[in-house]
């Protein structure tokens, strides 16, 4: 119970930090852009990948088995990674299940925010890279990153408005609060290592955004609470 309080409390702190890396992420776009002074090849190219998978979205069945099993096995991913043995993943249009000896907060929430099948493309990049260089038809695999990142955001967004175990096992607030910061860290993340934005400059944009919207949150705070105590004052 206690644990549960401490974690929605913990969600309710991080909703400033949403809004300023969402700020920050509008920054950085711009800085992207400006530097380059238009969108490169292989960022429409990323963008037309995004709009492809959301057309097919709209116009044909999703195909719900393809992510219940990339939603298991990250979960046996990230099980791995913190020294848990995953077994009997089992797959179905209705749902999914995979065991685990042991498991923590990132491993029950890393299907919302680790995008699976993107992951499975940058490997996939990265070992022809290390045979063929340059990269032979960077653009193509710029759409398939494009095309499975909306994958896992449209599934996501749909996924999040069923209830789900592995949300209410550590609260609502706490993970969608989670969830949405690690997302748009790793979309910031990538913008720096693949565009002209330096990490120096995302540093800088997300801790001044960060912090303005703490500072903010804390003003107006404080001027409410001033309010309050003139209004007893008075009466």
């Amino acid at each position: 119970m206690m644990a549960g309080f401490l974690r929605w409390l913990l969600g309710l702190a991080l909703l400033p930090a949403c809004w300023g890396l969402s700020l920050a992420l509008v920054d950085a776009t711009f800085i992207a852009a400006g530097a380059q002074g238009a969108f490169s090849v292989e960022a429409i190219s990323l963008l037309a990948g995004m709009a492809a998978f959301a057309l097919c979205w709209t116009t044909i069945s999703h195909p719900v088995r393809m992510y219940v099993l990339g939603h298991e096995l990250t979960h046996a991913l990230w099980g791995l990674l913190f020294g848990a043995r995953p077994s009997d993943v089992r797959v179905s249009e209705s749902g999914g299940s995979v065991k685990l000896t042991k498991s923590n907060f990132l491993i029950t929430l890393a299907p919302y925010f680790f995008p699976f099948y993107t992951f499975l493309v940058i490997l996939a990049g990265l070992v022809t890279y290390a045979f063929l260089r340059p990269l032979p038809f960077l653009p193509l695999w710029m759409f398939l990153i494009g095309f499975t990142w909306a994958f896992h955001f449209l599934f996501t967004l749909e996924t999040l408005t069923r209830r789900q175990p592995d949300v209410k096992l550590y609260g609502r607030i706490f993970s969608w609060v989670f969830i949405y910061l690690v997302n748009i860290a790793l979309i910031l993340v990538w913008m720096a290592s693949t565009t002209h934005l330096t990490f120096a400059q995302l540093g800088e944009t997300v801790l001044g955004r960060i912090c303005s919207a703490y500072v903010g949150v804390g003003l107006f705070a404080f001027r409410g609470l001033r309010w309050l105590y003139r209004l007893f004052r008075r009466g």
